[in-house]
């Protein structure tokens, strides 16, 4: 039996064994963004970067029984050369739950792309109702309270996020000054403009170790119109960020690496996080609605 190498999507070696997660032996074409989902269209494939990409061309020259499992924010691994089907399929799922701490899926079985959309959307749930999540611990981690920051949008007007409940709230912590942030901004901006006709999700852009006003103006240069709101921070030796009770806390316990990004369901629960850039924000809109239609029961 062959075994390959487990890796996230920002290609680090997670895992000792290969891997990948199965739902339904269902065999179900997936369009997306206007993709087939072919077995050989690796760009069809949701969330991967490059180096996921390269992986799926590792799998697609794999042996039998094989199987190719993803996870929302860009996690793969996959597992080649199993007795079965249906041995490929659990031992891929079982590795990438213990490896990604997300719930995983698998998206290709042998010569058959089985990816389930319905499934993949829901992968964030299921959402903590209003008495978990006000028995919640507060943190960073997913099903916790996320903090109750404060900061000011652009005219000046304080608001906390314990205000957004209500809405799922896009978290981004990010600079003009890191390249991986200011890579991802295109995408962004398209996810935005997928997401301007909603009323129940609201992105938060705040920058870190830089002032509202270069961060702002490095937007405009760059024509992108997002809705940045001010974090208070000043300077670039500056790391502290304001909460509603008038603590601070360092931008690093929050975002280890910039960018880092959070979904907050309508309780204000953390249902993902991502710390570095993001491969295709568009394609985490049906996942965003997901939490819109099923969260703040």
């Amino acid at each position: 039996m062959r075994t390959e190498s487990t890796t996230s999507m920002f290609g680090l070696d997670i895992s000792r064994t290969v891997i990948w997660p199965a739902l339904s032996i269902l065999i179900c074409l997936f369009p997306l963004a206007g993709l087939s989902a072919t077995l050989g269209n690796i760009k069809a494939v949701p969330h991967l970067d490059s180096a996921g990409q390269d992986a799926y061309r590792e799998f697609l020259a794999s042996g039998k029984h094989r199987a190719f499992a993803i996870a929302p924010g860009g996690a793969w691994s996959w597992k080649s050369e199993e007795a079965t089907v249906q041995s490929a399929s659990d031992s891929a799922l079982q590795t990438c739950r213990d490896d990604s701490g997300q719930a995983c899926i698998v998206y290709a079985l042998d010569d058959h792309v089985v990816f389930d959309a319905h499934a993949w959307a829901g992968l964030w749930g299921p959402y903590l109702n209003l008495d978990q999540a006000n028995r919640a611990h507060v943190g960073p981690d997913r099903d916790e309270r996320f903090f109750n920051l404060a900061f000011t949008d652009a005219s000046g007007r304080r608001i906390t996020l314990s205000e957004l409940r209500g809405k799922v709230v896009l978290l981004h912590f990010w600079g003009s000054w890191c390249l991986p942030c200011r890579s991802e901004m295109p995408d962004l901006q398209r996810l935005h403009q997928l997401l301007e006709p909603s009323a129940d999700i609201q992105m938060i852009l705040l920058q870190v170790q830089e002032n509202f006003e270069i961060s702002r103006h490095w937007m405009l240069e760059q024509h992108l119109k997002l809705p940045l709101f001010d974090s208070g921070i000043r300077t670039k030796g500056m790391d502290m960020l304001s909460l509603a009770n008038g603590l601070k806390t360092r931008d690093r316990d929050i975002a280890p690496a910039f960018p880092t990004t959070y979904i907050l369901d309508k309780h204000g629960v953390v249902v993902f996080s991502n710390i570095g850039p993001v491969a295709r924000w568009p394609q985490y809109l049906p996942l965003l609605r997901d939490v819109a239609a099923r969260s703040g029961k």
